[in-house]
């Protein structure tokens, strides 16, 4: 299978985040994706890297003053101060309800907490560079599959289906995933489906979709109740307008089997079949992984091999893009297993 790798993605590396309140080292690293890459070429996997610019595109899924601001964020937070490269910004007011987020604020961290969902998503010198080869990623997968390549792997971070049309949050900037969806409806597909299989429920990706009939959005995720995002991702939100039965959201209770994980994979892979897709984007998310540090799920090595197999058979062609998955050593094997296992049942 063919695989999508920037060095961009390194750029991408602020030292700290705040969890649980406490400021502790980030979760999300370069060495994530570094893992990964390692794991692929002892696996014989072809890595390429992204060949097509996705600034089109990304006009399409993300608002225009949005792209602007995080274009330009740390160039910004640089002038505010002396030493600011030293340090890491992060948002400390945003306008919920009954504020006004029409108005684009002057001040810098006030711009800040507008763009963001949360305080999670810590902003360094290279997170625009990092972010964009992901998304120039997601798009190059969509046109080789337009060429003729079954699957595609965008071995790329930060990763994206937290990011929605204005915002980041969740470690995510650009929606790599709504990227690739956007890209082979432009290259003429009518029905695409996103699967998200992350333990974190893709409200990014929703939310852009939400109103669309074109593009079917199916998650398995952590009920929202307990587990993050927490605002969105549940079993009542079926799409809206003309995206209404479009979107199938399937919760399951933090520390749920791996038996009701997969009964949640086979409603979504019926559902993908019932719509008719013309090809599917998997948003892969590996921290349903037994030794993750932030999930509650249990699945073990031989279980993402499973749900390589599970997603082969829908016969469709598929771009995978790496979301979350923290175990960071294991992450690579994990991910190499979906990927054989998928190419295993063509």
């Amino acid at each position: 299978m063919i695989s999508l790798y920037s060095d961009l993605h390194e750029n991408h590396a602020p030292v700290f985040e705040f969890f649980r309140g406490e400021r502790v080292p980030c979760f999300e690293t370069p060495a994530r994706a570094a893992f990964v890459k390692a794991r692929l070429l002892q696996a014989g996997h072809e890595l390429r890297p992204p060949h097509v610019d996705s600034q089109a595109v990304l006009n399409q899924v993300h608002s225009a003053r949005y792209l602007a601001f995080l274009e330009s964020a740390w160039s910004n937070w640089l002038a505010l101060a002396p030493g600011n490269a030293a340090q890491q910004p992060f948002p400390s007011v945003w306008p919920v309800r009954t504020l006004r987020s029409d108005v684009e604020p002057a001040n810098f961290v006030a711009r800040l907490g507008l763009y963001s969902m949360d305080n999670g998503s810590p902003l360094s010198a290279g997170t625009w560079a990092a972010a964009k080869a992901g998304a120039d990623a997601a798009a190059s997968a969509a046109a080789l599959l337009g060429e003729g390549a079954r699957a595609v792997f965008c071995c790329s971070r930060p990763p994206g289906h937290h990011a929605g049309a204005d915002f980041m949050g969740g470690y995510c900037f650009l929606n790599n995933a709504a990227v690739a969806a956007q890209a082979l409806r432009n290259n003429g597909l009518e029905r695409v489906a996103v699967l998200d299989v992350d333990y974190h429920h893709g409200n990014g990706t929703q939310s852009i979709f939400y109103d669309r009939p074109d593009v079917l959005f199916v998650s398995l995720h952590g009920d929202p109740r307990t587990e993050y995002p927490f605002y969105l991702g549940h079993a009542d939100e079926t799409g809206e307008g003309a995206g209404a039965g479009f979107n199938l959201n399937l919760p399951l209770p933090a520390g749920a089997t791996v038996g009701a994980w997969f009964h949640a994979l086979e409603k979504a892979c019926q559902r993908i079949t019932q719509y008719g897709a013309q090809a599917l984007v998997v948003s892969l998310g590996l921290d349903t992984f037994e030794d993750d540090p932030i999930s509650t799920f249990a699945l073990k090595l031989a279980d993402f091999r499973r749900l390589g197999q599970h997603l082969t058979a829908l016969g469709l062609p598929t771009v995978f893009v790496l979301e979350g998955g923290y175990a960071a050593e294991a992450l690579g094997i994990n991910a190499v297993e979906v990927l054989d296992g998928f190419e295993a049942g063509k």
